[in-house]
């Protein structure tokens, strides 16, 4: 899929969210057994209900069939990103301080690393981890490849 056209799908839908007090964390494209657009909404201090993804979904249908993005037939869903997908948005850290993560990124060396902790702090730059063992820990954004929060039942 063009890459274009989840960049045009993506400024179609960002001011949707907003208008309902939400932001996009994500737009992605799927092909196979037809075309499927995910588009993955958050709220910076509350979740995504029902209602407010199918109003969206409505809109952004309508904008993308307007724009004519899309050729053939597509299925567009609208959703949270929920606990699978990992977090993109600083705004996505800032919601979840006290919940416990699990970070996959690259320290100074370059070393790939993996830690697992309470998210006790979220600044512009950085975030801050506390291990059940060991010293916290700030690892810059731009080395974090991988973050998810991890339920706990």
């Amino acid at each position: 899929m063009n890459p274009d056209i989840t960049e045009n799908i993506k400024e179609l839908a960002a001011p949707l969210a907003e208008e309902k007090n939400l932001f996009l964390v994500d737009v992605e494209l799927k092909t196979g057994g037809g075309t499927e657009v995910w588009v993955y909404l958050d709220g910076e201090d509350r979740g995504v209900n029902l209602d407010e993804c199918a109003d969206i979904s409505r809109e952004l249908g309508f904008l993308i069939d307007a724009h004519e993005l899309l050729d053939d037939k597509y299925r567009l869903n609208v959703s949270s990103p929920g606990l699978s997908r990992p977090l993109t948005d600083i705004r996505q850290y800032k919601k979840n301080i006290e919940r416990t993560i699990k970070v996959r990124y690259r320290n100074e060396e370059d070393e790939v690393m993996k830690l697992q902790g309470e998210l006790i702090g979220v600044t512009e730059a950085n975030i801050l981890i506390a291990p059940k063992e060991g010293e916290k820990t700030e690892i810059p954004y731009d080395s974090i490849f991988e973050a998810k929060i991890i339920p706990v039942i």
